[in-house]
């Protein structure tokens, strides 16, 4: 892929874990 698709896909992750532990800040962390 092109540079800064895996940012995109880790920041994809990142919102899908926090919304799949009700956390939205970085508490989720």
């Amino acid at each position: 892929g092109k540079i800064g698709d895996g940012k995109i896909f880790v920041t994809s992750l990142e919102q899908a874990i926090r919304i799949r532990t009700g956390e939205t800040g970085e508490d989720a962390i």
